[in-house]
């Protein structure tokens, strides 16, 4: 099994705080990631995020 990559915390917030922040955002991330207009929304992001990946490439063809 790898190792996990240490995060590099470039604030003043000490970590247990942020971990602490993480732990209850993380099931309304997860929640929403699972519904309906989660899994429509991240849809429209590939769509776009393909959509500019075809668009650079044509770029760098014609450049």
């Amino acid at each position: 099994m790898g190792r996990r990559k240490k995060l590099v915390n470039h604030t003043n917030i000490p970590e247990h705080t942020i971990e602490a922040i993480a732990r209850c955002l993380l099931p309304d991330i997860v929640a929403y990631y699972h519904s309906e207009e989660g899994q429509r929304e991240f849809a429209e992001w590939k769509a776009l995020r393909a959509k500019e990946n075809i668009d650079r490439k044509r770029q760098s063809i014609t450049t």
